[in-house]
This record gives C-alpha cells, structure tokens and sequence, in this order.
C-alpha cells in the first residue's frame, strides 16, 4: 500500500475509533443506572392482595363490611346494597396495592336516617383508616386530603386511577338533594394512603 494511502487509513481508522469510543463513553454516562430507589421512595405496599372484608374508621367509630360491587347501567360505581355497609370497586385497585381503591358509602337513606358515611366530612387530614382483609391482615391509611365536587364532575381519573402509591379514596353524597336524578349534588372524596406497618 503506498505510504500515502497507508496514512490517510490510519488516519479514517483513528478517527472512527475515536468516534465509537466517545459515543459509548456518552452512552455509558449517560444511561448508567443510578441504583435502587431508597427505601423512601419506595411506595408501601400489602403484603397481602387479598380483598377487603372490614373497613373501621376509629375517628367516627365506623365498622363496617365490604361489599364487592361492580358498575350500574349508567356505568357510574354502584353502590353498598343497605346503608349499614360499605362497597369496594371490585374491578379496580385491591387496597393495599399500588393504585387508588375506592370505597363508597351511603350518606343517609333518604329519609334522613344516617348512613353509615354521615359523618365522613369529619374526618381531617392525619385520621387513621383501616382495611381488614379477607384473610386476616390489617392494613392502615392515613387520610391526607378531603376534597367536594359537583357530582357531575368528580375527577374520575383522580379517583380511581391515581396509581403512584398506595391509595384508598372513601367516596359518599353531601350536599343539596337533586329531585329529578334522586341524588345529592356533590360528592365528598376522602383520600388516604397506606402507610407502612
């Protein structure tokens, strides 16, 4: 090979290693995984994905069974079949787990005889909650926030689908009675998250 061709292929052969050896340094650099998360950003989790059968709220002295219940014809989350009980959406989250469970309960029975989520607007931001599952284990939130909206636009996604920890939403009516759709106007959401054992 003539000297000069010699030189310019070492030269091309120079600068393209060269080339791939910054472009893996970059990419070593930059995607070099930064370890596990610290246990503090970790979210808490069940160890158990068992469903609920208790809910107990101490604060308001609330003990109730869980009933598992699906959508209603207008697709809207049905609700506990007695006034007595509360209901988890069984086709979403398993409290506990990572997502937003909910749960709901009756205000009252129409005839202005409590239900077993009357007092919920007493709750405040720090009140305990506690899930009993089917299987024995005991899971504790916290509540950290209380929030009303007109029920025709509750944040369905805030709700339901809330999925970077832990979460259970207790949901029930408040506010002015609407007649005509036999209903209240407003709907109180309790949002609280699980906190670790």
């Amino acid at each position: 090979m003539p000297r000069a061709k010699y030189r310019v292929f070492s030269v091309a052969v120079m600068v393209l290693s060269t080339i791939v050896f910054v472009y893996t340094l970059t990419t070593a650099l930059w995607y070099v995984p930064t370890g596990e998360a610290s246990s503090a950003e970790q979210p808490t989790l069940a160890v158990s994905s068992s469903s609920p059968a208790r809910l107990s709220i101490p604060a308001l002295h609330i003990d109730a069974s869980v009933q598992k219940v699906g959508v209603k014809a207008d697709g809207s989350m049905a609700t506990p079949s007695n006034f007595a009980d509360v209901a988890w959406y069984k086709y979403g989250t398993v409290p506990g787990q990572l997502g937003s469970a909910v749960i709901s309960g009756h205000v009252d029975n129409g005839l202005a005889l409590a239900g077993v989520f009357k007092h919920l607007p007493e709750l405040r931001v720090g009140d305990d909650v506690y899930i009993e599952q089917q299987d024995g284990n005991r899971l504790h939130f916290v509540v950290e926030a209380i929030e009303s909206y007109p029920y025709k636009d509750a944040p369905a996604e805030k709700i339901f689908a809330h999925n970077d920890a832990a979460r259970l939403n207790l949901v029930t009516c408040e506010g002015v009675w609407v007649k005509s759709e036999k209903t209240y106007d407003h709907r109180l959401v309790v949002f609280t998250k699980l906190v670790a054992s």
